[in-house]
């Protein structure tokens, strides 16, 4: 019996196997072990997802944790230990988020496997493994094409009067906030990723107007050039997305692909179908 979970910094996804079969599923908070510690994610795990698995947690045989943040042996070992406090009996398995997405998106082929969520990476996969990642760099320093860039900028025109008078007033009236209310939740306040990525919900409402559309193929752009055109062999192999970003705009990052002239391989919104056929199998 398998527990399957694919996280990221605003919520976990899990699914209860039993042989190719999902039993159960479940939803809880995100677990990232750059913003959390050991004791913060086992008493979350202990408090939204045991109670759910009622007395099955003693027969689940393996983990397979996919996270956001789990991408060194200290990362690993802070979830890890969280794990087996609750799951002493199991086998626990932590990767990191990117090999979730290369799994699901590229299944046993080459590929660039890209995450435009909350926030943004991407790798390329061999069919095997990832051989290669352009660091992501986090929202202080990257995260281009993700939903928290796209909060950055909104945020940024907002409060410095740059976004057009007819938006600036829709804004104001979705969002009554002021410059203090705004660095408050971002420098003291604990989760900014989540508050700026919110705001993307902003630019889904108002995607036609002329304002939103470019700060959508700027975003995309970006995300292309400093990150997807940096792989040696970026023209040879399909790009392919996963993430609500993604999704939800993929006409526009549709555009963006096109006019570099990479070639679009597959859009989801989440990877776990992909991951479930990939363990199940």
């Amino acid at each position: 019996m398998i527990l399957l979970a694919d996280s990221g910094s605003t919520k976990t996804e899990w699914r209860f196997l039993v042989g190719n079969k999902v039993v159960k599923q479940m939803r809880t908070a995100g677990y990232n072990p750059h913003h959390q510690t050991t004791e913060q994610i086992k008493a979350s795990l202990q408090q939204e997802l045991l109670p759910h698995l009622e007395n099955h947690s003693e027969t689940i045989s393996h983990i397979h944790f996919y996270g956001a943040g789990c991408s060194s042996p200290k990362s690993i070992g802070i979830v890890e230990e969280a794990f087996a406090a609750c799951f002493p009996e199991a086998k626990i398995t932590i990767e990191h988020d990117l090999l979730a997405a290369a799994r699901a998106l590229c299944g046993k082929e080459a590929g660039i496997a890209c995450i435009l969520g909350t926030g943004s990476n991407s790798c390329y996969y061999n069919g095997e493994q990832v051989t290669h990642n352009v660091p992501a760099l986090g929202y202080i320093l990257g995260d281009e094409g993700s939903g928290t860039h796209l909060g950055k900028r909104l945020l940024s025109d907002f409060l410095r009067n740059a976004m057009p008078a007819d938006l600036h007033d829709s804004f104001s009236k979705s969002y009554p906030i002021s410059t203090s209310e705004v660095l408050d939740k971002l420098y003291r306040q604990a989760f900014p990723k989540p508050y700026l990525a919110g705001f993307s919900q902003f630019i889904s409402q108002h995607r036609q107007h002329p304002y939103c559309q470019q700060i959508l193929q700027e975003n995309f752009g970006s995300f292309l050039k400093v990150n997807i055109l940096q792989y040696a062999n970026h023209s040879n192999v399909p790009v392919h997305f996963v993430g609500s970003i993604a999704y939800h705009f993929q006409e526009e990052l549709e555009v963006a692909i096109t006019q570099l002239g990479l070639n679009l391989g597959t859009i989801i919104q989440s990877p776990m179908e992909g991951l479930i056929n990939y363990h199940a199998g």
